[in-house]
């Protein structure tokens, strides 16, 4: 079975392309830059068979017939799609980098795409941020109401997807998950970054004082959701991946430092709030768990542990990399 993961250096992606291999799947890797350090690629560190990866370092926004010919020759019967342009505050300082690489770059590839006949299915990684702020547990059907310019940009690729569905019968189904956590993950996330600031004793920022509510899933998780998808979800349709809990962010982080044995009012700061920050968004993710029998195993405790243990394992490489989101137009 051939799949071709786009956006493979991302942490989802990445972890999404070790779940496979270890499954024995042949998998195509497509990303704009070379190969992450090892110690964020768990494909490098697991137990999957690498001899079935194939990477290519190639761009969307630069190399779009490059990427349309490899999957052509490679015929994968499914896709999935993690490339995107991150990072929700820094959108607001370059928003034309983000509409380039979440929309207009897309529809150049999805045009591509659409022509080839074996794809089975494509599936959009996209993101709970389209949503805006939300009250209680939403539904898929959820109005559109996105706050920033990244938010905007992937609900205008997913409506784009949509068009594409309605008119020309292409196979797209939709997975959009909570916040995601685990071993490999970047340094400037919530959960490695606590972790670090405690063993490293540098100062932690608190966007707002921490007070935004979100739910928090282990990248496993998602992973076998995103499987779950690829393989048996309806076309057109989306799929909520999250857990049934929420935390605000300041207690997820006196949390980790209770675990650690470090006081947090020694190390954290708060800050004023992001611009267009979400105060809160919790997705129902009744129809995965009734439709394709997923449900999340790892809880949060477990999985902060996990993180913990990855940072320890690893903590001489990582705290000589930059801790910082670095943007790349």
């Amino acid at each position: 079975m051939k799949v071709a993961v786009i956006g493979s250096n991302s942490f989802s992606g990445s972890n999404f392309i070790n779940y496979l291999l270890i499954r024995e799947y042949e998998v195509l890797a497509i990303s704009r830059s070379k190969e992450s350090n090892d110690v964020f690629l768990p494909y490098k560190w697991s137990k999957g068979n690498v001899s079935n990866l194939s990477f290519t370092q190639l761009d969307v926004n630069k190399d779009l017939e490059e990427i349309a010919r490899k999957i052509k020759v490679f015929r994968p019967s499914y896709i999935v799609n993690f490339a995107a342009q991150g990072m929700v505050a820094e959108s607001w300082k370059n928003p034309e980098d983000w509409y380039q690489t979440n929309l207009v770059s897309q529809v150049k590839l999805h045009d591509f795409l659409r022509k080839f006949e074996f794809i089975e299915n494509f599936v959009n990684f996209s993101t709970p941020e389209v949503y805006g702020s939300t009250d209680g547990w939403i539904k898929e059907s959820y109005n559109f109401v996105p706050s920033t310019p990244y938010a905007a940009s992937r609900a205008a690729c997913d409506l784009h997807l949509m068009t594409f569905y309605r008119n020309y019968g292409f196979p797209v189904t939709f997975t959009r998950a909570a916040n995601v956590f685990g071993e490999g993950q970047q340094l400037y996330r919530i959960v490695p970054k606590s972790i670090l600031s405690c063993l490293l004793r540098d100062k932690l920022s608190l966007h707002g004082g921490g007070l935004s509510e979100r739910s928090f899933i282990h990248i496993d998780d998602v992973s076998d959701a995103t499987f779950k998808v690829m393989h048996k979800g309806t076309s057109g349709q989306t799929y909520h991946i999250s857990t049934k809990s929420k935390v605000s962010i300041k207690d997820l982080v006196w949390n980790i430092f209770n675990k650690l044995d470090k006081d947090p009012k020694e190390l954290v700061e708060n800050t004023g709030e992001r611009l267009g920050k979400d105060h809160s968004y919790a997705l129902d993710s009744s129809k995965i768990r009734d439709e394709l029998s997923w449900s999340d195993k790892i809880t949060f405790e477990e999985g902060v542990d996990r993180t913990i243990d990855w940072v320890r394992l690893n903590l001489e490489t990582l705290k000589k990399m930059p801790s910082h989101y670095i943007h790349k137009s």
